[in-house]
């Protein structure tokens, strides 16, 4: 396996992974809870969401979570329509969204994205990549690993780089990561033209695949040889079990780098946080900056249908964005890749939480 060293450390948070997810289930469906919250959205987040919704009941017991990875488009669209509590979304609102003020976007941890690649010539050396390859690869421009193209940049690699069909795999349904990632192409290649969002038409690429969620996208990968995917950061430990590799990839000031707690807290250095809880961490100047970095959304309604459920919301977000909390690095986030807010952050988010009624 190439990306994890300590195959035991992620079997263990696997397993952990596992039973936090059973636990959240059972939980969902006991009789006696007093209020139960539901969420469902990013698959990113998931992995994230399962251990705190674990946790937060042994904590207070009449509050369960019943959470669900259907996506961000989906959470974002199912907590606008009221049918869901929390959203959860790898992709802020945008103006329409919240030009009616009755939404909010409350960010909740610092995450990333890796490229992700099925190429078993390579060995355990990390592949340099740009936008401008991957948009290429992604409208069909660029069709072979050993592209002189993709050489030029891998003089570690170059003799190993085999000459392989790339297969791109996308995602079928709305999604955060594809808003991540084709945002990171719209900004870094100008021959990106398709745009950005959780949907998006793409380009006909005759070799593209797709694939659901993030755990498809790390599934699909791993049966294609010479695949390339976009994948959530918090996937690693599945990205490692699949025999993957993934992408050092170029940031604005030209370096190669790869997400690690440094170079992601360089890209949310680099970017100012709104009042309302936007900031676009992709592809941000500065040393060190990992280029496909953001904020993870709680999408919610400021109003809700009762003061019970106002109040458990309120105490579940301040929770969660605690350092002592949800936050805490090395209880909950440093396992899956994440971040915690920075202060400025967590500021807006204390204020957000707070207009829930």
């Amino acid at each position: 396996m190439r990306i994890c060293d300590n195959g035991i450390m992620r079997t263990a948070l696997l397993a952990k992974l596992a039973s936090a997810f059973l636990a959240v289930m059972l939980l969902a469906a006991a009789p006696n809870a007093m209020l139960a919250l539901r969420e469902t959205g990013s698959t990113l987040l998931f992995p994230l969401m399962a251990l705190w919704a674990q946790a937060y009941h042994r904590a207070h017991t009449d509050v369960t979570i019943a959470i669900a990875g259907t996506g961000s488009g989906a959470g974002i669209a199912q907590a606008i329509a009221g049918t869901v509590d929390i959203g959860a979304s790898d992709a802020y609102l945008s103006d329409e969204q919240l030009a009616h003020d009755t939404m909010l976007n409350i960010p909740v941890a610092v995450s990333a994205q890796v490229i992700a690649y099925n190429v078993q010539a390579i060995g355990d050396e990390h592949v340099n990549l740009t936008g401008n390859l991957l948009a290429g690869i992604y409208t069909g421009a660029i069709g072979y690993w050993d592209d002189p193209r993709i050489r030029a940049i891998n003089p570690q690699i170059a003799g190993d780089l085999p000459h392989e069909t790339i297969i791109p795999i996308r995602r079928s349904e709305g999604s955060g990561d594809t808003f991540m990632f084709t945002q990171y192409l719209a900004k870094s290649a100008k021959s990106w033209t398709a745009g950005y969002g959780t949907l998006i038409r793409w380009p006909k690429v005759d070799t593209m695949e797709e694939a659901r969620g993030n755990d498809g996208m790390v599934d699909r990968c791993s049966k294609l040889e010479g695949s390339i995917a976009y994948v959530a950061v918090s996937y690693v430990p599945q990205i490692s079990f699949g025999d993957l590799g993934y992408a050092a990839l170029q940031s604005r000031d030209g370096e190669f780098v790869l997400p690690t707690p440094a170079t992601m807290s360089a890209a949310v250095a680099a970017a100012k946080i709104g009042a309302d809880g936007r900031a676009l961490l992709i592809d941000r100047p500065g040393k060190g900056a990992y280029p496909i970095v953001s904020y993870e959304y709680a999408i919610v309604r400021k109003a809700q249908p009762d003061a019970a459920r106002a109040v458990a919301l309120k105490n579940f977000f301040t929770w969660a964005i605690s350092p002592s909390g949800g936050n805490d690095e090395a209880r909950f986030l440093s396992a899956l890749d994440f971040v915690p807010l920075p202060a400025d952050a967590r500021a807006v988010s204390e204020r957000l939480i707070l207009e829930i009624h």
